[in-house]
């Protein structure tokens, strides 16, 4: 199997990475945090860049584009730690691209490509515990449309957003469905995310909603397994820039007289912190690869990529911040930042232990990571 990248996507990396450092420095991104979490204008520059199209066929507006360029995208994000939602974008893409009907896509694949469209999936429920058959909203029909009830909770830029993508109970059966943010009883409340970001409660009340597809559940479960996919390499650029800051940070911090780099003991936790990152980068890899294999195959795969980055993530954060001593969590220093965001993405799409059952429960006779 070959691992390495072709020049178109080490050229799009590039062209991601000179935005990231050029473009997102650490003021703008503390910048765009007080002022909400998310910045419309960064928006805009990522959709220049055709991120937003990413996973929109060519024919719609988009780039027409796969996982790898995908995941080679998000590690330079997670460098940034960018705080605009670029993953709901590919879900969106994704989701938009393989299930709506054709009206659906004409009408809204060219403006989220185009970045005048953020389109956000809204799934989680209070009671669902990461569990994607749980869903409380339902949808009824409504004239030559859909009325739709419930609550989801965590939804990124949920009220910057310009249209949701929902599931719900249709005819006791989960359905999945697109809302306006400006439609009639949708009400959403934004607020700060542990790491910067924005998050909001989306209330939605006999809501116009259409129709995405009848068979919710199979593609809300390819929606997050994108999500996750994505997350996975936002995450190895986020544990990278981690190490890195790490290694700078103990080479210039001097106790008896020497840096800190010198000493054997310390030297090895930042070994076991590069070993871990590897570990994640190669799952990261692994779940790339997998993002268009069958359903259960893929499913499967999501949940051991996420396990292991979960357990790699709290890893390189936790000996980060103990490498660093109290600067290592004081809000001036970037460093601080690294550590929320890979404390909110342990838990985001199921935190690891949530993905070690799921695992567990699609184990076959042998339980080897590629059987």
């Amino acid at each position: 199997m070959d691992f390495n990248f072709s020049d178109d996507q080490e050229q799009l990396r590039d062209a991601v990475r000179k935005w990231v450092d050029k473009g997102y420095d650490f003021e703008r991104r503390r910048a765009t945090e007080a002022a909400g979490g998310f910045s419309r204008e960064a928006w805009d520059e990522l959709a220049e860049l055709g991120l937003a199209g990413l996973y929109i066929p060519e024919d719609d507006g988009g780039m027409g584009m796969g996982p790898v360029e995908g995941m080679v995208v998000m590690e330079e994000l997670g460098r940034g730690i960018v705080l605009e939602p670029l993953a709901q974008a590919l879900i969106a893409g994704g989701v938009l691209s393989g299930y709506a009907d054709e009206a659906i896509k004409e009408n809204w694949l060219p403006r989220i490509a185009g970045g005048q469209a953020l389109v956000v999936l809204a799934y989680q429920e209070r009671k669902a515990r990461y569990k994607l058959d749980h869903c409380e909203a339902k949808a009824t029909a409504a004239g030559n449309g859909y009325a739709l009830n419930g609550t989801k909770s965590i939804v990124a830029a949920g009220d910057e957003a310009d249209a949701y993508i929902v599931p719900a109970q249709l005819d006791g059966k989960i359905a999945l469905f697109l809302v306006e943010r400006a439609a009639s009883g949708v009400e959403a409340r934004g607020y700060g995310m542990q790491d910067g970001s924005r998050g909001a409660e989306v209330v939605f009340d006999k809501a116009a909603a259409s129709l995405i597809t009848k068979d919710g559940l199979a593609a809300l479960e390819h929606a997050v397994d994108i999500g996750i996919a994505a997350l996975c390499a936002e995450a190895v650029g986020v544990m990278d820039k981690t190490v890195a800051l790490t290694v700078d940070y103990m080479n210039q911090r001097k106790q008896f007289g020497v840096t800190i780099s010198t000493f054997q003991a310390l030297r090895h936790r930042v070994a076991d912190m590069k070993m871990q990152l590897e570990l994640a980068r190669s799952m990261s890899y692994y779940a790339t690869l997998k993002l268009n294999a069958p359903a259960a195959e893929r499913r499967q795969a999501m949940a051991r990529a996420k396990y292991q980055l979960g357990t790699s993530m709290r890893y390189v954060a936790a000996n980060s911040v103990q490498l660093h001593g109290g600067i290592g969590v004081t809000d001036e220093y970037i460093g601080s930042h690294y550590f929320r965001k890979l404390t909110q993405m342990e838990m985001t799409f199921g935190d690891s232990l949530h993905h070690l059952g799921e695992v567990s429960a699609r184990m076959n006779d042998t339980a080897g990571v590629f059987a």
